[in-house]
């Protein structure tokens, strides 16, 4: 395989152009190019078609890479090496108007991510990291909060919108959360939250339902930044299985642990 940092900053060029399209697009698109996948997930031509231009391009950068991507535009190949793709995270933000959606692309090798590249389109905020390089967001080195105590955290979550099997547990979390810290902030777009938890902007990040698209250049970036991640149970199944729980490593323990009493069982 080429050098990571290679790759990742071929990849970067890609993802802007990408965001580019779908910043057009975003100022044409109506009601009826919008389809219903499933319970409140909706996808539209610009997320097909931006899934097309990234598989295209990441073929040329890496062409022995097979792909697991949301939309499935492409043969899903889950090999030794493989790209992950979401080509539009937030895409209910996106076809509401609201500014918060992100393209996200990691690469996967032997069960590791490499490279994760997040472009949060609205704000123009390229975040980007490889294995043991660091994370970036337009070409600055960024690390993850030093808050050390639990009050004086912003935390970020999503909210369930299709599977409900934690609902009384979820929001006893909150309640939680709402006593012992800052405050919370949901802003639709997994991949953002990750990234704005490796700049340091949200000291801590929970979700669960989630995909690995969602969360697999996120988690990268995450991790770089000198930040933590497991899943609800304290495992490293946090890309492929679901759920989701990280921040610095400060005040990992007290989030995590505030998590896990709620939702870990």
């Amino acid at each position: 395989m080429q050098n990571l940092k290679d790759i990742t900053l071929a990849t970067n060029v890609l993802t802007l152009q990408v965001g580019d399209f779908i910043r057009e697009q975003q100022l044409i698109i109506t009601a009826k190019d919008v389809q219903t996948k499933s319970l409140n997930s909706l996808v539209s031509y610009v997320d097909v078609e931006a899934e097309k231009m990234i598989v295209s391009g990441l073929k040329e950068i890496l062409p022995e890479a097979g792909f697991l991507t949301e939309e499935e535009t492409t043969a899903q190949e889950k090999g030794e090496t493989f790209w992950i793709i979401d080509p539009l995270d937030g895409t209910t933000n996106f076809l509401h108007g609201i500014p918060a959606y992100a393209v996200s692309i990691a690469l996967m090798h032997k069960n590791e991510v490499m490279v994760g590249v997040v472009y949060e389109i609205c704000r123009d905020e390229l975040f980007y990291a490889w294995k043991n390089g660091g994370a970036f967001l337009n070409e600055k080195p960024i690390a993850v909060s030093s808050k050390t105590e639990l009050n004086d955290t912003l935390l970020a979550t999503g909210f369930p919108y299709h599977n409900f099997r934690k609902m009384p547990q979820y929001m006893a979390l909150l309640q939680d959360c709402f006593k012992n810290t800052r405050g919370m902030r949901r802003i639709g777009s997994a991949a953002t939250d990750l990234a704005y938890v490796a700049a340091g902007r949200f000291n801590g990040f929970f979700e669960y339902g989630l995909n690995p698209w969602d969360v697999a250049a996120g988690c990268l970036l995450v991790t770089e930044a000198g930040g933590q991640i497991s899943d609800f149970k304290g495992d490293a199944d946090y890309i492929f299985g679901d759920e989701i729980v990280c921040g610095a490593k400060p005040v990992f323990p007290a989030i995590f642990n505030m998590v896990h009493k709620h939702l870990g069982k």
